[in-house]
Parts: C-alpha cells; sequence; structure tokens
C-alpha cells in the first residue's frame, strides 16, 4: 500500500452490544454461524466505489461539501489510483469483503473511447494489484450510461443510433473489465432509459432496442467466456417521468416479452423500493416467488423526499424482513449486500464513512438473526399454513390441482353455501414481530 490515508482507524472487530466503542460492530460477528451459515457467507458486504469514493456532497441544491485527501491532486488519473489505494485500505479495516464499480467510477472518462479504455485498462492494473494484496474481491461491475451529455435521450433506448453504438461498446468494455476482475455478477441499471413525455417517444422501438442490447450483452458474454450473472435494476422514476424499469413486475413482463428470463435475475435496491411505493420487503419478495433474486443494493430512502436519497440502512423493521426475505429464498448465492449508500453531504470527515458502515452492517446483522428466528420458529410460515389451509383439502385441493371448473364451482356454492372467514389478526402478527426484534440476542 503506498500510503495510509485512515492511519486513525484500525481494523474494526466485533465488540458485541454493550460496547460503547464507535468504531466496533456491535451485531455484525463475521464468523458467528447462522442457519449453517456464517454472517459473512449470508451478508456477502460490498461496498460500492462511486457513493465511497467519488461523492462529493452534490445534490440538486448545492455543490461540493467533501474533500477527500485522496482527490488532491490535479491529474485526474494520479487521483484514480490513489482511490483505489484508499478504497481498499477502507475495505480491509472494515471487513468488507466485496466491491462493485460503474467504468467511470474507477477511471475519468477520455476525449475518446479508445481513451476511455486505456485509462481503464491502467487502473484495472492497479485494482488487481489490490486484491491481491487484500483478497477482497469483485462482487459486480457496471456502466455509467446516463451521466455523460451524450445521453441525455437514454442509451440503450436512445433516438439515435450512434449513442446506441456508444453504449454497446461501452458495455463490452465493463463486460471485459468485470470478467478480467473475477465479477460474480454485471448489472444494468437504465438510468436514463425512459421518457418526459409520449409526444415525441416511440416507446416499441424503445423497448425492443433495450432488449436487442441485451441479447447483445448476453451473447458477447458467451463469446468471451463471462460466467457471471446478469442483473436488471428495477428502478421508477427520477431522473424520468417514466422508466422502463420500474419495479420487479415491470422487469419480469419485458424479460418474458423478450425471451431473456434465463438469462436475468434482479438487483434490488431498498430505495428505488419506496420511490416506486412500494416496500422493500415487496420486493425482495416479488424476486423470491419468481426466482429471479439476484443481489441487493442496501440503503434506506426517506419516505416523505421523491428522491433518490440513498441513506445508509438503519431500520431494524426493514432489514428484519429484507433477511426473512432472502432468507427463504436460499440466501445470496452469487450476489450480496451492496451498500448503495452515501453519507449525508453534512457528514464529510473521512471518520463518517466508517461510522456509515458499521451502522448499514450492524442493521442487517441484527436483521439477520431475528429473521432466522423467526424462520426457525415458523412464526409467520405456520400462521400462513393455518390461514391457507382450506387449500390442503377437499374443494381447495381441487381447484389448486386444476380438477374444477366455472360449473363445478358454481355446483358446489349452491349446495354448500361459503365457510364463516377467520380473522387475518395483522395486529397479533405485528406485535409478535416486534417481540423478536426486541428479544433476540
Amino acid at each position: 500500500m503506498e500510503k495510509e490515508y485512515f492511519s486513525g482507524v484500525e481494523k474494526v472487530n466485533y465488540e458485541g452490544p454493550t460496547s460503547k466503542n464507535p468504531l466496533a460492530f456491535k451485531y455484525y460477528n463475521p464468523e458467528e454461524v447462522i442457519m449453517g451459515k456464517t454472517m459473512k457467507e449470508h451478508c456477502r458486504f460490498a461496498m460500492s466505489y462511486w457513493h465511497t469514493f467519488t461523492y462529493r456532497g452534490n445534490d440538486p441544491f448545492g455543490g461540493t461539501t467533501i474533500y477527500r485527501p485522496w482527490d488532491e491532486s490535479e491529474d485526474a488519473m494520479e487521483i484514480a489510483i490513489e482511490r483505489v489505494h484508499a478504497a481498499f485500505e477502507f475495505m480491509d479495516k472494515m471487513q468488507i469483503p466485496f466491491f462493485c464499480f460503474h467504468d467511470v467510477d474507477v477511471a475519468p472518462r477520455g476525449n475518446t473511447l479508445a481513451q476511455t479504455n486505456e485509462r481503464l485498462d491502467r487502473i484495472v492494473a492497479v485494482i488487481k494489484e489490490e486484491m491481491e494484496r487484500t483478497g477482497i474481491k469483485c462482487l459486480w461491475g457496471t456502466t455509467n450510461a446516463f451521466g455523460d451529455d451524450k445521453f441525455v435521450h437514454g442509451a440503450g433506448t436512445s433516438c439515435n443510433a450512434t449513442v446506441f453504438a456508444y453504449a454497446a461498446a461501452q458495455i463490452k468494455k465493463a463486460l471485459e473489465i468485470t470478467k478480467e476482475l473475477g465479477g460474480e455478477n454485471y448489472v444494468f441499471w437504465g438510468g436514463r432509459e425512459g421518457y418526459e413525455t409520449l409526444l415525441n417517444t416511440d416507446t416499441g422501438l424503445e423497448l425492443d432496442n433495450l432488449a436487442r442490447l441485451m441479447q447483445m450483452a448476453v451473447d458477447y458474454a458467451k463469446e468471451i467466456g463471462f460466467d457471471g450473472q446478469f442483473l436488471i435494476e428495477p428502478k421508477p422514476k427520477e431522473p424520468t417521468k417514466h422508466q422502463y424499469d420500474f419495479d420487479t413486475a415491470t422487469v419480469l413482463a419485458f424479460l418474458r416479452k423478450y425471451n431473456l428470463q434465463d438469462y436475468f435475475k434482479l438487483n434490488i435496491e431498498a430505495n428505488h423500493a419506496t420511490l416506486a411505493q412500494h416496500t422493500f420487503q415487496h420486493e425482495l419478495n416479488q424476486c423470491r416467488i419468481n426466482g429471479v433474486l439476484g443481489s441487493v443494493d442496501a440503503n434506506q430512502g426517506d419516505p416523505m423526499l421523491g428522491w433518490d436519497t440513498d441513506q445508509f440502512p438503519t431500520n431494524v423493521y426493514d432489514t428484519t424482513l429484507a433477511m426473512y426475505e432472502i432468507l427463504l429464498a436460499g440466501g445470496l448465492t452469487k450476489g450480496g449486500l451492496n451498500f448503495d449508500s452515501k453519507v449525508r453531504r453534512a457528514s464529510f470527515e473521512e471518520s463518517d464513512l466508517f461510522y456509515s458502515y458499521i451502522a448499514g452492517m450492524d442493521t442487517f446483522a441484527r436483521g439477520l438473526k431475528v429473521a432466522a428466528k423467526l424462520i426457525e420458529d415458523r412464526v409467520f410460515e405456520d400462521f400462513k399454513e393455518r390461514r391457507y389451509a382450506s387449500y390442503s383439502e377437499g374443494l381447495g385441493k381441487e381447484i389448486v390441482d386444476g380438477k374444477v371448473g366455472f360449473k363445478e364451482l358454481e355446483a358446489y356454492v349452491l349446495e354448500n353455501g361459503v365457510t364463516k372467514n377467520t380473522s387475518g389478526r395483522q395486529e397479533l402478527l405485528e406485535s409478535l414481530l416486534n417481540q423478536y426484534i426486541m428479544e433476540t440476542r
């Protein structure tokens, strides 16, 4: 390591719930075994390169508030190299085993595609050295096909065919470097794949082209031997009025229409669920029952704000129900919990990065333990089994087995009527959830 950027911080370790040390884990114990796997294996925590090491505090209403010591050079490539060293020092001290990146996070965009690719190659070589030194791995890569002005009308959905071609070339390179870094996934996030008005938009052509772009990626991955999982990250609204990957259900409909369902799973972000007016649990649940849960962007949004605040997750209720769905889905295999989260623009000191990640990792660790206990005790599963018991025998089983139709069902009701409903017991179940959160150790 060339230089130590966080000299005042030692490796963050588990000290337990009674610890008063702000630079220690209270609930995340990497080696603690839960349901047959360690916490480290369950959570597969990842650092987001963009929010953690390129975010400068800017928002729609204000400029830079964060000035990092690794950003002091006048040379953009020197900054990129120092960011790599700082990022791996941070991950090493935080015991974070993975990182995620966009291409422009790790290397500055050049004046031409060739210059951009050359810069990426130089920085990827540095990243590989740090990966070898620390043992930290790449969870997933992606490309930023939304920030540059050429993507004003979208990338894969652009009305300009040369922009479509540029996006394809950029994805091609991002796939190559993700493979080179051993990335386990590749993510599509359609930052500007949507429309502002239907008055100037051919939605049919745009969706067809987006599918063509994804099919090209599938074909190229096979050509180069990239065996990672392709992921799509649903996102509603911001920055366009309507985005084509609004939520899980919308993405599933898109994949099935274009016969891409065998190649893609989903990367679910909590804050995006909020913007879609869904709960985090709902989006994970829809992925679970459809067998498409790939990975998670771990953050939280403010339901009173209509934009993507990307706050670090601190709500134990949300993380408990998220981990409940993840555990029922069989866990995160190639995916992980990537902190697509950023410190508040007023939290501008380097130590705030540690406090933020510790808070997020502890909150998910606590949620994991509660969720595991709920599942082991079958608190909700036994209740659901009783609630839907009418479908396990008699008429209900005939419905499930497809042995009856309208005529048979009409005849049954005419002869037998309808049995009395039972309570859904929502308040009782919420009380039980409270009890498990408060009492689980």
